[in-house]
Formats: C-alpha cells, structure tokens, sequence
C-alpha cells in the first residue's frame, strides 16, 4: 500500500429499520446446511450479509451494516468472538447500532454495545490514524446465532480543505459525485448477501457486476431511485497459488455517479493546481540546476531527477493534517522533511521535473488488481506522468524504483493509471517489458576432480528488475558485508564451499552506471558424491544460487489447470550456461537431451550433453509477462517445468 488506498465510498446512517422494512433480516433460514448441504463442514455460516446506503445531493451519505452468522463448531465460537470494523476518524463515523446473540439453547442475549471499544488501528509504514471499533461478544458455542448492525458515516480518505463544519467533513471530494467498489466474494458460506443504494431522483448511476452474476433491480421509492443487488448461497471463493488479486477473480460489484474516467481526470489536475501542490522553492530549484547540469537529452534529465528523488526521499506516513487524500503536499514540505509516502515522493518529481522545464502531472494507479472500465477509484498508489518532447506521456514511479535502473518499475506493468493532466485523460495502461530488459545469466566454467572436489569461476550479470535483486546487497548493505553476502551464495550450495575471490567491479552501488556483473572464484570439496567407481553431481548453475531472483520457482507447477489468473514478479531471461570438465577416465552416464517449447507466455531451451572430456549445459527461458491467464498456465508450466528438469543429478562413470 503507497498511500491511503481510495477506495470503498461507502457512507451510512441508515439505521436498523432499513431490514425491518425490507424483511430481510428475517429471511435468513437458522438451519442452512439443511437448505444447502455444502454449508456443512464450516466453521462459521453467514446468515444475512447487507448494507444499506443512502446518497445525498452532496454525494455524502449514510449507510447501515448488517451481518447475521451462526457459529457451527468451536473453532468458529472462537474466531468470531470480537467483531472489529475500521474507519478513519478524520472523514468517517462509526459505531456499534445494536448486537444480539440467539443461543442455541433458545436464550437471548443483548449486547451491551456501549461497552465497544474503540482503538488505533494496528499500522505499518503509513500511520494515518486509522481506527477501528470492537466489540467483544463471550464465548460462542455452536449452534449460537449472532446478529449486529453498524452505522457509518464517512468514506476512507481525508478531506482536501478543512471542514467547515462537522457534518462538511462527510462529503466527499469530488462534491456532488459518489461510487463503491463492493465486494461481493465470502470468506463463509453466505445464505444471502445483499447491497441497496438509495439515491436522489436527478443522479445518474452506472453499474456493472463483474465476474459473476447477482440478482439486481431498480425501484422508485418515496422520489428517489431504489437499486438492490442480492447474491444467494455463495461459497467462499477458491483459492489457488499466486492467484491474481480477488478483485479481479470473484465477485464484485462497480458503480459510480461520475460520467467517465475523463472527469475524474480533469478534476484531479485541477485539486493539485488549486493547492499549489508543485510550486517551486528556491533550494530545490538549485538541486535541480546542479542534477541536470551537463545532461544533454530529455531522457538524462528525466532519468537523473527520477532516480534522485527515488533514492533520497524515504518512505514513511504520518499524518500531515489536510490533504492526506487526493492532494498532493507541496514541495516545500516534501523537500525539507525528505519523506512521505508514494504521492509525496511522486509530488517532489513532479515539481523537480517542472523545475527543469518539462510539463509533468500526478497520475492514480492501482497496484495489485485491474482498474475497470466504470469510475469508480479503485487506487491505492500515486506515481507521476511527463511529456516528452514529441507530445506523449510516460509514467515514471519514483517510489517503485529506488535503486532500480529503470523509471518505472517493471514489477507494475500491465498495471492501469489516471493520468491527471490539463486536457483529461482516460484509464491508461502500462505495457508489458521484454523479457530481455530483465535478464539474469549466470555462467560457470567448473573442473571437478576425482576426489568430488570442484573448482571454478562464475559470471553472474542482469539487468531491469533482475539486477535490482542481485544489486540490492550493494545499494542497502553495509559495505563491510558486501564479502559475507556473496560467500552466502555460495554457501547456499555447500556448506563447504570456499569463496577465493569475488570481483564486483569499481563501485557496485552505482546502478545507473552500468549493470551488475560479479565474478565468483570458488572451491568445493566433496560437491561430489563418491560411489564405487563413479561420481553423483549436481549442475551448480541449478544449485541453489540465487534462487531469490527466481520467483518463478515458487509458484507450484504441479497443478494441471488453473481456474483464474496468476502473478509471477516481473517478466524476465532467464539463461544459464555450465561446463564442468571431468576428471579423466570418466564419462556422462545420463543420456544427452535437448528440449524446446514456444508459447504466448513462455519459452524454453535446454541442452544436456557431454563435448570431449566437458559436460555442458545450456537453459534459456524467457517468461513473457508479469500477469498472466489462465490460458497461458499450460505453455507457462511446460516451460517452467522444462528449466526444473534440468536440475536433476548427473552420474559421472569411470
């Protein structure tokens, strides 16, 4: 998370009566696994999952929460104890309406909901204040229905002016305009879950229900238009290894009150202006003049204010006062405190860039999950767009790629933003990187003898995001355990390993000089199993050696289909090259293979093979995306698992 996500808009006062009303609240059955036996086996059951909100011209609103579960075993009692609800203090109210625990012995209990507590928010990196109310319900037994309602007003991001007034601090932003993201995925077997929005008669509403279907209507009721969206018996979503973000796999539902993404973009420009968000100071001013000093080109400035404010802006978030939002704090306050979270390291660029003389704007995005086509702000990062020359834009992240050679972070392409520039934009999208922009290849040159003893030299050279990760010890580490580091790789394959030498260059933490490219001189007793006669080996480029960088080795390829996308970090080249040269009388008792495979995701080529007295291998895989399909998991697997087969021991005879 970069800085306070912008998400749900969900505001409430809508009290209890809402599901009086509706008769929702009584048509929950207390029994659903006799309705639907693959309720049975939970811990815990969702009888009624509902919110009610309610819009006002403003775009403020109110909404009431309404949840009724039954505990089905002890585990579930024990799980479902607390219930907790979070919102932000400086644009959100909430509190516990009512709670009731129906025993399962007919015994009724009303819960005290004066005695809620309300607590900091547990917070990392960001501590914006957040809260979040408790309320503590005893010990449940199975068969123990419990039934609660909050109300809440508000929405999850700050203000960007101070209020006026008490009430003023509800009405979103962007006045006038209100959305939601709702999931509508359960973490339970769910009987019903269902979502109502009330708004004035003269607002538009845009819709859609995404990645499956729900019951939806739209009434008239006393001047204002009435919309329901209900989902019956659902189960919890299932899950898969490296998946892509629920958002973009389960249930959900997306509306929004604003035209298009255009609007949202005009907008946004015009709140940073306003707020003089960009407005130069003399200091920085001079900063800039000693950076781009003696840069010829567009791309050396842009690159060497990228990479300045990168990598001397911190990141951290406290709580600033007005404008932790959509607004972007002003230079003044970003240069002299040198941290702040994504929109103030993104906010300090784009004021260096301008200093430069280059038009530059804020743009939102959204790492971790697609941003749909209906405008509702589904983001939770700020980066920064800059005209080039020929009149195009080009994002750049400066909080993404402190140390990282490049200017914006291949780990968020096929990522979508919203750039807000003077002309409006709409959603854009970040292309996918070329593998070879993110090469790693290691090449080892060993000699083996017939004691098991290997000796050798390896090359290890990458570059993007692959030397990012093999740099990091040099950019982040103490110089005194720049050694240690690079003895751990090789220990990493033996614990007997004997690192002799290791060149890492002139100045290894100098990424924008060249990339990274060490050399390894190493000895290895006993790498080699000793049998009668012959010699068990392992190839060390498939070893154990920087298996960090390799991500792709994690996801789990044994699965034969997959029913949703998945993620690997970056696309990237892998190529690894090895000759081993044998001790003499011996000879490479696995038969010599070869493999290729070509497909929309991956490709990989492989050789095994033994030339005089050298065993030589040779792998190259490419993995062509950072988001993948669910079509592309065959030639993904195949691929991956072809580099894997590679790893295997090799029986040497004599």
């Amino acid at each position: 998370m970069k800085y306070l996500p912008i998400v749900t808009l969900s505001m409430l006062s809508f009290a209890s009566v809402a599901w009086a009303q509706s008769g929702e609240s009584c048509q929950a059955p207390q029994d659903p696994t006799l309705e639907n036996p693959a309720f049975a086996g939970y811990d815990c059951i969702t009888l009624l999952d509902s919110t009610a909100v309610s819009v006002q011209p403003t775009g403020s609103g109110s909404f009431a929460v309404y949840r009724k579960f039954k505990v089905q075993t002890p585990a579930g009692g024990v799980a479902n104890h607390v219930i907790k609800y979070d919102y932000d203090p400086l644009t959100a109210f909430a509190e516990f309406k009512q709670a009731t625990i129906y025993r399962a012995n007919g015994d009724v209990v009303n819960v005290d909901v004066t005695q809620a507590c309300d607590y900091a928010a547990p917070a990392r990196a960001i501590y914006w204040g957040a809260r979040h109310i408790m309320l503590e319900l005893g010990r449940l037994e199975p068969g123990d229905v419990v039934e609660y309602e909050i109300s809440k007003k508000g929405f999850t991001y700050a203000l960007l002016t101070d209020a006026e007034d008490d009430e003023s601090r509800f009405i979103p932003p962007m006045r006038g305009q209100f959305y939601d993201i709702v999931p509508f995925w359960v973490s339970e077997p769910t009987v019903r879950k269902v979502y109502k929005l009330n708004i004035p008669m003269e607002k538009e509403i845009q819709f859609e229900f995404f990645q499956g279907e729900c019951a939806s209507s739209m009434h008239y009721e006393d001047g204002r238009k009435s919309y329901t969206f209900a989902l019956e018996n659902a189960l919890p979503t299932k899950r898969e290894p490296n998946m892509v973000d629920l958002f973009d796999a389960a249930p959900k539902l997306m509306l929004s009150s604003t035209p298009e993404w255009k609007d949202k973009s005009l907008w946004f420009n015009k709140v940073n202006e306003d707020y003089g968000s960009f407005e130069p100071i003399p200091e920085a001013q001079k900063k800039v003049d000693e950076l781009i000093k003696g840069k010829k080109t567009e791309m050396e400035k842009i690159a060497v204010l990228t990479h300045w404010v990168a990598d001397n802006i911190r990141y951290a978030g406290i709580s600033m006062g007005k404008g932790e939002g959509y607004t972007l704090h002003n230079l003044k306050m970003n240069y002299t405190d040198r941290c702040g979270v994504c929109k103030d390291i993104a906010g300090t660029l784009i004021a260096f860039l301008r200093m430069a003389g280059f038009e530059a704007y804020p743009a939102m995005t959204m790492a971790g999950s697609r941003v749909e086509k209906i405008p509702a702000d589904h983001f939770n990062h700020c980066v920064a767009v800059v005209k080039l020359s020929n009149g195009t834009y080009i994002p750049l992240d400066p909080t993404w790629v402190p140390f990282v050679r490049e200017l914006w972070s291949s780990a968020e392409q096929q990522q979508n933003y919203l750039p807000g520039i003077p002309e409006g934009s709409d959603l854009c999208l970040t292309p996918v990187s070329a593998p070879e922009n993110h090469y790693f290849r290691m090449k080892a040159n060993n000699k083996l003898d017939a004691n098991g003893t290997l000796r050798g030299e390896l090359i290890v050279t990458a570059e993007g995001q692959s030397d990012a990760s093999v740099r990091r010890v040099f950019t982040t580490g103490w110089q005194s355990d720049w050694k240690n580091s690079m003895e751990k790789q090789l220990l990493a394959v033996s614990p007997k390993a004997k690192l002799i030498s290791v060149d890492w260059g002139k100045d290894p933490a100098n990424y924008q000089a060249a990339p990274i490219r060490l050399v390894f001189r190493y000895e290895i007793p006993d790498y080699a199993v000793k049998g009668e006669d012959a010699l068990l080996i392992k190839p060390m480029v498939m070893n154990n050696l920087y298996n960090s960088i390799k991500s792709f080795l994690r996801i789990d390829t044994s699965l034969e289909k997959r029913e949703f996308g998945f993620k690997d970090a970056c696309s990237r080249l892998v190529e690894q090259d090895e000759t081993i040269q044998l001790p003499a009388g011996y000879t490479l008792s696995n038969e010599a293979k070869s493999d290729a495979k070509q497909s929309q995701a991956a490709d990989f080529e492989g050789s095994l093979k033994q030339e005089g007295n050298k065993i030589v291998l040779h792998q190259k895989l490419a993995l062509k995306k950072r988001v993948y399909e669910a079509s592309d998991w065959c030639g993904f697997r195949d691929a991956v698992n072809g580099f894997k087969s590679y790893g295997d021991y090799l029986v040497i005879k004599k």
